[in-house]
């Protein structure tokens, strides 16, 4: 039997199938374009140091072609779906403890704790063995600056907005 004095907040707290569409599309879509934006400086990275022993200027061409597609695409599809997320925050600041939301956002913490952690393994590795190229360094400070943007902002977001 459904308990007919539920208070607000436990109904507020109730997950619709609109805020899992919104929630899951908007960390697909963040991702996707992180994935883009590492895999695109990559590409220019490959473009501007060169390897003269592994070097195909087509297919890093079609790679950056096929990144920026995908970030002219699906980032503004993510810019949308978390200004559709923050307005719906404003008007009723409950939402914010939706169950959905933590779970993504702190697994998205997690996935960018980890992403930033092997990044800098492989830094250190490649330093001990010798094998630093600019290219290399360009590629690591990316990935770096990429997953250290999101894991910044989305731990900002928890803090600003403490929910239990």
């Amino acid at each position: 039997m459904i308990n007919s004095n539920m208070d607000e907040t436990s109904a507020v707290k109730k997950v619709s199938p609109k805020d899992v569409f919104l929630h899951l599309l908007g960390i697909v879509t963040l991702y996707s374009s992180a994935i883009a934006l590492i895999t695109l400086f990559f590409q220019y990275a490959n473009l501007a140091f060169p390897d003269p022993l592994n070097f195909y200027r087509d297919e890093i061409l079609s790679t950056i072609r096929f990144s920026v597609s995908t970030l002219i695409i699906v980032f503004p599809a993510y810019v949308i779906t978390t200004w559709f997320l923050n307005k719906s925050y404003l008007s009723n600041p409950e939402r914010r403890n939706l169950r959905i939301r933590k779970w993504l956002i702190y697994f998205t913490l997690f996935v960018a704790a980890l992403v930033v952690i092997g990044d800098l393994v492989t830094l250190v590795y490649n330093f001990l063995g010798g094998d630093i190229t600019s290219q290399f360094v360009v590629k690591v400070f990316s990935v770096f600056f990429v997953a250290g943007s999101i894991f910044t902002y989305y731990f900002w977001d928890i803090r600003k907005y403490r929910t239990e």
